[in-house]
């Protein structure tokens, strides 16, 4: 048994904190207060094959005791036994057909206590609980996604990662997409994909760093000019190639190989944080509702947090090659 939650006591396994939406690599941003439980919940795996892993809201606590929160939903069912919530609950969306690159979004559940599966509450801490949903289980799958109000999880299974692209595939990618020499349409210097080690400072960008135009996905080297508003300087900007006019920002790849649906080229844009996957990948991402607040809904990308467009969650990236 694994227990999760954002207590650093001796019970938790893994200690979670709020994920800072768009704080990957800037400066860290402090959570004011946290909405993830303490023992946020436990996941418990079979010693044998197929050594399935089944997931229970909340936790045990340094007395052996479940912990749930004052406020937590609690009720006694027919057959007897207790019964509960945590305080803003554990969500679980397993994807439809896998986490591969047919896969399509699930139906968020909410877990109780002994890993019963219920539809959602009116809002993340109501009092009153939803419908049990018998024909559902809490086993978890491969790409299943765990919210606890505050951070999101993404579990993968072993099979599952053993047919993800690892960190050397994607850095391979890069290179092959450096190699092909993609230029600055305008400027005319070639561009190229930093190293994935490289800090998202933007204080520190090469010459070579390539930039996107999100509304028409045109790919530049950085200039100054094309600038449509005083206030955010590369919040609106004039694309030299289409006229269209739209954010500008940098390209980063997406480095974390577990958030891959297939082993695409990356050619694809999350927007509007900039960061590059391939195209199925960036699709399934843009399709996910993630859960944000109380009741909200919406996706965000899955390498910085940060929230997707509503009318464009990604875009095609538009290279232009050597002119030699």
């Amino acid at each position: 048994m694994f227990q999760i939650g954002r207590s650093t006591e001796s019970p938790i396994d893994f200690v979670v904190t709020d994920t800072v939406s768009g704080g990957a690599g800037g400066e860290e941003t402090p959570v004011t207060q946290s909405t993830i439980s303490r023992f946020a919940c436990r996941v418990v795996c079979e010693r044998s094959p197929p050594y399935t892993a089944r997931i229970y809201a909340a936790g045990f606590d340094t007395s052996r005791n479940i912990f749930l929160g004052e406020k937590a939903a609690k009720w006694k069912n027919p057959d007897g036994h207790m019964d509960g919530l945590t305080t803003n609950g554990v969500l679980v969306m397993h994807p439809r057909g896998g986490f591969t690159e047919e896969s399509k979004p699930g139906v968020w559940r909410e877990i109780s206590v002994c890993g019963d599966v219920h539809t959602l509450r009116e809002t993340r801490s109501a009092q009153t609980r939803g419908k049990l949903v018998e024909s559902e289980s809490n086993v978890l799958q491969d790409g299943s996604l765990v919210d606890l109000c505050g951070a999101t999880l993404l579990w993968r299974t072993a099979d599952g990662l053993f047919h993800t692209p690892t960190l050397k595939h994607i850095e391979a990618l890069r290179q092959e997409m450096n190699a092909a020499r993609p230029q600055c349409p305008v400027g005319l210097n070639t561009l190229a994909f930093p190293s994935m080690q490289r800090s998202r400072d933007l204080t520190a960008l090469e010459d070579k760093q390539p930039w996107v135009y999100l509304s028409c996905g045109h790919v530049h080297g950085y200039h100054n000019w094309g600038h449509r508003s005083e206030r955010e300087p590369n919040a609106l900007r004039e694309c030299p190639m289409c006229r269209t006019v739209g954010p500008y920002v940098p390209l980063w790849l997406g480095s974390e190989p577990a958030f891959y649906v297939d082993s695409g080229a990356p050619t694809h844009v999350f927007v509007p944080c900039g960061h590059v996957c391939s195209e199925k990948s960036a699709k399934y991402w843009s399709e996910i509702p993630l859960p944000h607040g109380t009741h909200a809904f919406h996706a965000a990308c899955p390498f910085c947090a940060t929230q997707l467009g509503t009318t464009q969650g990604c875009a095609k990236l538009i290279f232009q090659g050597p002119i030699d």
